[in-house]
């Protein structure tokens, strides 16, 4: 540094959203429309990504300028384990829905597997997204 200079700052650029990814959450929920599956909590695995700009997040380490996962995480597991759904369809917007709740959120994206819904295959999953 040269005497009697200031170091400037970085100036400030906009970085790419952060992605907080939620992975593999395995629950159990009444889903279906057979007797079977309204009587019997079945098997789901939830997958979650939300994207939101966290520039504020990056400098501070203050957890009120970050989405909070953990948050979010139990609103979804309340949701699935007191609820009961007929369709795939509802129970991935219902948790899309929570997913994108926060103003800061910009893009969510949402994947559920029913785990052992069909004779010969590991599962069936729908997925949907939402963008700001």
């Amino acid at each position: 540094m040269i005497a009697g200079l200031t170091p400037r700052r970085k100036p400030a650029m906009s970085q790419p959203d952060a992605i907080i990814r939620i992975k593999n959450l395995r629950l159990r929920t009444f889903i279906g429309i057979k007797e079977e599956e309204i009587a019997n909590r079945q098997d789901v695995v939830v997958n979650v990504a939300i994207h939101y700009p966290a520039d504020k997040a990056r400098d501070s380490e203050d957890i009120n300028d970050a989405l909070n996962y953990r948050t979010i995480t139990k609103r979804i597991i309340s949701h699935l384990e007191n609820g009961r759904f007929s369709l795939l369809e509802k129970l991935t917007q219902d948790v899309l829905n929570i997913a994108c709740e926060h103003h800061w959120v910009t893009y969510a994206e949402v994947e559920i597997d029913k785990l052992h819904a069909l004779r010969y295959a590991d599962s069936v999953s729908m997925t949907m997204s939402w963008r700001r």
